[in-house]
C-alpha cells in the first residue's frame, strides 16, 4: 500500500509539528540534566508514570499495531493474551523480582547475575544481552519500521531505516533513560488518543458494539481456543506465555531499565502496575481494530492491510497524519530505549568491568555514546540484512523468536532466585550449552527440519525447553555444589523485611488490577 498517496499537506504538516515538539522535549529534558549526570539510570528519578507509559511504550512496535490488527482479523482476540496474560508476570516483577534488584543497586541485570553466581555468569549474560538487544530490539523494529516510513515518505529503505536511528538516537545521546522516559510520556499519550480515535470511528462505521459483537465467526471473541485450534491453542498460551513473560517483563535490560531507575520500590511497584493497566487497553486499541476491519472489509487479499485499510478508509486528513504520527513515535520509542539498554550493558559489564573499573563517570557517559553510535549503524545493517528475508510472517517470526530466546534466561533468573542452593557452574552450564540447545532447536522448528508435522506449537516447545534446562540446571547445581555454596542474595522473606512495609496505595493499585484482569478473562471465556 502506498501510504504517501494518501497524505497531503494537513496531515504532513501535522506529522512536521509532531517532530519539532518530540525534538523540543528532548532537548529541553537534556538542557535541564546537570553536566555529566549518568545517562543510564536516570539518576534513579523516575516516578511510577514514567515508568509505565516507559515500559509500554518500549514494547509497543509498528509490527504491534500493524500486525496486532491482521491477526485480530484472521483470528479474532487470541492473541490478546500476549497482552493480558503479562499482568502475572509484572506482579511477579514487582514483588520478586524488583525487590531484589533495587535492594541490590543493580543498574544491569547482567550484574544481578554476577553478584548471585560469578563474573563469568555476569559476562555470558552481557553478552548475550547485546546480540538479543541487537537483533530482536533493534533489527527487527527498524526493518518493519523502514517499511513503514518508506510506505509514508516514498523513500528507499535504507534512507527510512537511518533516519529512524538517527531521530532515536538523538534522544539517547543527549539525555539517556531521562530523556527516553519524558519524550515516552508525550509519544506513548498521544498513541492512545490517537488509536482510539480510529476506534471510535470504526465502531460507528460499522453500527455499534452490537453489530461488531455478532458480525464476526464464533470464537473471534475467545482468549482460550480448543486443544486442536493450529493458530493459538489453550494449553500453548497457558505454558508457554510464562516462559516469554518471565524473561521478557522480569529479566530483559530494555524492559526493566525503567523499573531500575525508580525513585523507590513503590514506585517501581506502582509503575508496573500502570504498565499492568495500560496493557488493558492494547486489546481495544490494537486486536479490535481488525475485528471492525472484518466487518467493514471482509474481502481484503492481504491482512496485514487491515490496519491501515482502516485508517485510510475512515479517517480523515489531518487524522490520517496523527495516526502516521503515532506510528513513528511507537518506533522512536522502541528504538531509543533499546539503544539505552545497549549503551548501559556494554559500559557497565563489559567495559566498566573487564577493561576500566576505575573509569570515572565522565568517562562511562563517554563509551556509553560511543556505543550507542556503533549500535546505531550495526542495527542499520541488520534491520535491512532482515529486509532480504522473504515469505515470513514478522509477528509470528518475532514471537517465535523470542520463544527460543527465552528459556535459558528465564531457568537462570527463575532458578537463581528460588532457590538458595543452585550453582554458578548450573547457571553457566544454562546460558552456555543450553543456549545452544534452545536457538539449535529453533532454528530448525524455524526450517521446518525435518518437517512442520514434526514440532508442536512454538509456545509449547518453549515451554518444554524451559522445564528442560530447569531440571538440568538442578541437576548440575546438585552435582558441583560445594560445602557452603549458597545464594549471596537474602532470602524473600529478609528481602521484604528489608524493604519496608508494602503501602496500602500499592496493594490497592495491584488489588483493583488482578480483580479487573480475572473479570476479563471470566467474560472473554
Amino acid at each position: 500500500m502506498e501510504i504517501y498517496k494518501l497524505l497531503n499537506g494537513i496531515d504532513f504538516l501535522v506529522m512536521g509539528i509532531y517532530l519539532i515538539v518530540l525534538i523540543g522535549i528532548g532537548s529541553w529534558v537534556s538542557y535541564r540534566q546537570k553536566h555529566n549526570e549518568n545517562l543510564f539510570l536516570a539518576q534513579h528519578s523516575l516516578g511510577a508514570t514514567s515508568i509505565g507509559l516507559t515500559m509500554w511504550g518500549t514494547n509497543v512496535g509498528p509490527s504491534m499495531l500493524i500486525a496486532s490488527c491482521s491477526i485480530g482479523y484472521t483470528t479474532g482476540i487470541v492473541a490478546a493474551n500476549f497482552s493480558w496474560y503479562a499482568f502475572v508476570f509484572l506482579f511477579l516483577l514487582a514483588f520478586v523480582f524488583a525487590p531484589y534488584y533495587l535492594q541490590a543497586k543493580t543498574s544491569t541485570l547482567p550484574e544481578f547475575i554476577g553478584t548471585r553466581f560469578n563474573q563469568h555468569s555476569r559476562e555470558l549474560l552481557a553478552w548475550y544481552s547485546l546480540v538479543t538487544i541487537l537483533v530482536s530490539w533493534l533489527g527487527m523494529t527498524l526493518y518493519a519500521g523502514g517499511i513503514l516510513v518508506t510506505q509514508i515518505m516514498n523513500w528507499p529503505l535504507w534512507v527510512s531505516i537511518t533516519a529512524l536511528v538517527a531521530i532515536s538516537a538523538f534522544f539517547t545521546l543527549t539525555g539517556g533513560l531521562k530523556t527516553v522516559a519524558h519524550t515516552n510520556v508525550f509519544q506513548m499519550s498521544l498513541l492512545i488518543i490517537a488509536s482510539l480515535t480510529l476506534v471510535v470511528f470504526g465502531v460507528i462505521k460499522a453500527g455499534g458494539v452490537t453489530a461488531i459483537y455478532e458480525g464476526v465467526p464464533e470464537g473471534y471473541w475467545k482468549l482460550f481456543l480448543p486443544a486442536d485450534n493450529p493458530d493459538y491453542p489453550f494449553y500453548a498460551i497457558l505454558l508457554g506465555y510464562p516462559v516469554l513473560g518471565i524473561w521478557f517483563w522480569c529479566t530483559d535490560q530494555s524492559m526493566v531499565q525503567s523499573v531500575l531507575a525508580a525513585k523507590s520500590l513503590k514506585h517501581g511497584r506502582l509503575g508496573t502496575a500502570t504498565c499492568g493497566y495500560l496493557k488493558i487497553l492494547d486489546m481495544f486499541i490494537f486486536f479490535l481494530p481488525g475485528v471492525i476491519c472484518l466487518i467493514l472489509f471482509p474481502n481484503l487479499g492481504n491482512p496485514d492491510e487491515a490496519y491501515m485499510t482502516l485508517v485510510s478508509e475512515l479517517l480523515p486528513h489531518g487524522l490520517i497524519g496523527l495516526i502516521m504520527t503515532v506510528l513513528m513515535a511507537a518506533l522512536i520509542s522502541t528504538i531509543a530505549s533499546a539503544l539505552n539498554a545497549l549503551g548501559t550493558v556494554f559500559t557497565l559489564d563489559v567495559y566498566q568491568k573487564r577493561f576500566r573499573p576505575e573509569a570515572s563517570t565522565k568517562e562511562t557517559i563517554y563509551i556509553g555514546r560511543i556505543v550507542t553510535v556503533v549500535g546505531s549503524f550495526i542495527s542499520i545493517f541488520l534491520g535491512l540484512g532482515i529486509a532480504k528475508l522473504q515469505g515470513l510472517d514478522l509477528f509470528s517470526l518475532f514471537q517465535a523468536i523470542l520463544g527460543f530466546l527465552a528459556p535459558p534466561l528465564s531457568a537462570v533468573f527463575l532458578v537463581g532466585v528460588l532457590w538458595k542452593r543452585a550453582t554458578s557452574t548450573g547457571a553457566n552450564a544454562v546460558l552456555t550449552f543450553g543456549t545452544v540447545a534452545s536457538l539449535g532447536i529453533g532454528l530448525c522448528y524455524l526450517m521446518h527440519w525435518p518437517s512442520e508435522e514434526a514440532w508442536p506449537h512454538f509456545l509449547f516447545l518453549s515451554f518444554l525447553i524451559f522445564a528442560g534446562l530447569c531440571l538440568f540446571m538442578i541437576i548440575v547445581s546438585l552435582l558441583t555444589q560445594t560445602e557452603g555454596e549458597v545464594s549471596p542474595l537474602p532470602s524473600l522473606a529478609d528481602t521484604y523485611r528489608a524493604s519496608g512495609k508494602v503501602s496500602a496505595g500499592v496493594w490497592t493499585a495491584w488489588g483493583i488490577l488482578i480483580v479487573l484482569m480475572i473479570g476479563l478473562y471470566i467474560f472473554f471465556n
